[in-house]
């Protein structure tokens, strides 16, 4: 991927398997493509909108826990402080680097935001299995990471 500058995606692993279980990985092209990734009525989760969800929540110490689904059927124990009290119901499904090595499965999922950071880096938040903490950073925008939508 590091040589494409327009939308792909991937299974983890490039297995169909994992798709079923924790959707697919997209680089950033495909988030900001003119065709939107996002369904009618729904779009990719700003970088702002992702700040308003976890301030309504408790803040960024808290919030990953209150997102992520509870128990190690998918998250590597410990799991630590997920109650998934939102409902969201975040699932580890790992990241894919540019060069095509995968990451992280069960222990981390790193969501983009639609928002650019500077060229070829956008925002992107993030939670793991060692706490309830939400981290906001930015990737290189040939990476494969999950998004998530927000009814328009």
């Amino acid at each position: 991927w590091s040589s494409h500058n327009t939308g792909a995606y991937c299974n983890y692993n490039n297995d169909a398997n994992n798709a079923t279980s924790y959707g697919r990985l997209y680089n950033w092209f495909t988030v900001k493509d003119s065709r939107n990734l996002a369904p009618t009525g729904w779009h990719i989760a700003s970088d702002e909108e992702w700040t308003t969800l976890i301030t309504y929540i408790g803040g960024a110490q808290f919030a990953g826990g209150k997102l992520k689904e509870t128990g190690t059927i998918h998250w590597t124990s410990p799991n630590e402080d997920a109650t998934n009290e939102t409902g969201f119901t975040a699932l580890p499904c790992g990241w894919r680097h540019s060069d095509g090595r995968f990451f992280d499965l069960g222990e981390q999922v790193i969501w983009w935001s639609a928002t650019e950071q500077i060229n070829v880096y956008a925002w992107w938040r993030s939670i793991n299995n060692l706490g309830g903490t939400v981290f906001r950073g930015s990737a290189y925008e040939f990476d494969g990471h999950p998004i998530r939508c927000v009814r328009d």
